[in-house]
């Protein structure tokens, strides 16, 4: 499910952006924008929000975490029919029945597969908004090492209930955001918590909306020092969960913040 913030401040499609290439990972015709060394044993896969893999603020993020040895692969989970405010045919109801998040997971998984047969050792998973709901289903599953959830669209207290979550998770939220509210966010940390056991760690960003960590304008100075942070929280959860102890590294403990 989504709300109209899912909506909202619509990236401008850019093909060619960010320093990485354009591939097939698994084959199926699923392409992917991979970027990063291509010989490294650790991973994160990024699922998208609606607006897709062709996202410049979403590449540039992936290029980020490269800094710190990861290969990181964007799939296209919406085999380019991502959401084009643009198109004046666009049918919202349409397009979510055409794209479920059921089909993202299995997606998902056959990437990771192809991973880890091309020698991926440890492989971490970022969901945004829509693919919040698809990275929660990984991590219930023992195909990925550490997750996490950006501002992910409407998740039900009773799928979070349902979920055996194996897997580390983290759960990044914004303070404006009537798709996950802060409170829901914060009460699907105590669950997961008390349910696995797991670390995680849930954390809600003042003063910003759903969305911000890949759709910040570059004129929000506070949006963007936000979406830094958060991107920050990404890679220092990676680096602790998929990497494994980091030395020197700081790191972060079980907590909620609001």
């Amino acid at each position: 499910m989504s709300t109209s913030r899912c909506y909202e401040n619509p990236p401008s499609f850019s093909p060619g952006s960010g320093a990485g290439t354009v591939q097939e990972v698994g084959g199926g015709g699923l392409k992917a924008y991979v970027t990063g060394p291509l010989d490294s044993k650790l991973a994160i896969l990024f699922v998208s929000d609606a607006f897709g893999y062709e996202a410049p603020n979403l590449r540039k993020l992936a290029d980020k975490v490269t800094a710190a040895g990861f290969l990181v692969v964007a799939p296209d989970f919406f085999y380019g029919d991502p959401v084009d405010l643009s198109n004046p045919n666009f049918d919202r109801q349409v397009w979510i029945a055409a794209h479920g998040t059921d089909k993202g997971c299995e997606d998902a998984k056959a990437e990771i597969a192809a991973l880890k047969s091309k020698g991926v050792s440890a492989i971490g998973a970022a969901g945004f908004c829509w693919g919040g709901k698809v990275v929660v289903n990984l991590a219930s599953s023992d195909h990925i090492q550490a997750a996490v959830v950006l501002h992910p669209g409407r998740i039900t207290d009773d799928e979070i209930n349902d979920k055996e979550v194996k897997t580390p998770i983290t759960i990044l939220g914004a303070e404006i955001d009537d798709a996950s509210p802060p409170e829901q966010l914060k009460l699907f940390g105590e669950i997961l918590s008390a349910k696995s056991g797991m670390d995680c760690f849930v954390k809600i960003f003042p003063g910003v909306a759903h969305g911000w960590t890949v759709r910040y304008s570059v004129e929000d100075e506070w949006g963007v020092k936000s979406a830094e942070e958060a991107h920050g929280d990404v890679l220092n959860w990676f680096s602790k969960y998929t990497k494994g102890e980091m030395e020197n590294e700081p790191q972060i403990s079980r907590r909620i913040n609001l």
